[in-house]
């Protein structure tokens, strides 16, 4: 269900004994998200957890990285 465009509820999911979930079918084909991927979990304490494949993040601290890197040989 979409409330605004590019926004979605995927319902809502049981934690097991275990503390694992299911991420539902829908945002899983969404996000692209398949067996064996990586995912960051991050945490507000205020909003609430969220979810991040791992190697956006990755590429997000790369790129990070790479622009002090051209910062710095500029000097």
């Amino acid at each position: 269900m979409a409330a605004h465009k590019g926004k979605h509820i995927f319902g809502i999911v049981r934690v097991g004994e275990k503390g694992q979930i299911v991420i539902p079918k829908e945002a899983r084909d969404i996000f692209d998200i398949k067996p064996g991927d990586s995912l960051l979990v991050m945490g507000d304490e205020a909003q609430g957890i969220a979810l991040a494949k791992s190697e956006l993040f990755m590429q997000f601290a790369e790129d990070i990285f790479n622009a002090r890197e051209i910062v710095e040989d500029e000097e």
